[in-house]
């Protein structure tokens, strides 16, 4: 029902997918940050994603304003590059969770909660492009609370997601190490 769209990979594919995913990965995250820095300020501590995390339009009006219009262009490029990154942080979260899968539970019943999270990582993705274009629509001057309540939900759906996918990692992780060290 959920199988992995990973399943087909041989090994040597798989390898070269999560190294390049990874290495993506880190040059986003560079990105991402890089542009941040120009959105941290004493209204927006978290940078864009207290712009994600706004919930009323008073707050995300609050937020915009504080940004000059060096901040808000840097905004925008954040919330473009968003769009290639949700990608490539997606599909490394699902890849890790297939890997981590396979090694442990394959042909144990817990193996579709990893099938079921590897595919919840392609709704991160969808979850976010909504959100982002939620965030546009407000940075380019449609202040309306639809707008915010949009992209605010979708940021709690889309955060929830990655941290249970990331909490599954790191669990399956530590169960991996001690599978090692007996």
């Amino acid at each position: 029902m959920f199988a992995s769209p990973f399943r087909n990979l041989t090994k040597n594919v798989e390898k070269k997918l999560t190294y390049t995913l990874f290495y993506f990965l880190l040059i986003s995250i560079v990105v991402m940050r890089y542009f941040d820095r120009f959105l941290v300020n004493e209204t927006a501590e978290f940078g864009i994603v207290s712009f994600e995390l706004s919930k009323t339009l008073e707050r995300s009006n609050e937020i915009l304003d504080s940004w000059s219009n060096l901040s808000r262009t840097y905004a925008g490029l954040s919330l473009g590059y968003d769009f290639l990154f949700l990608f490539i942080y997606s599909l490394f979260i699902a890849l890790l969770i297939h890997k981590l899968n396979v090694r442990l539970w394959l042909g144990k019943s817990f193996y579709k909660l990893g099938e079921v999270l590897i595919w919840s990582m392609f709704y991160v993705a969808v979850f976010d492009v909504i959100e982002n274009v939620s965030l546009i629509k407000l940075l380019i001057g449609r202040h309306q609370e639809l707008w915010v309540s949009v992209a605010y939900y979708f940021a709690i759906f889309k955060f929830l997601l990655i941290a249970i996918s990331l909490l599954y990692i790191m669990s399956n992780f530590i169960i991996l190490l001690l599978k090692k060290r007996s």
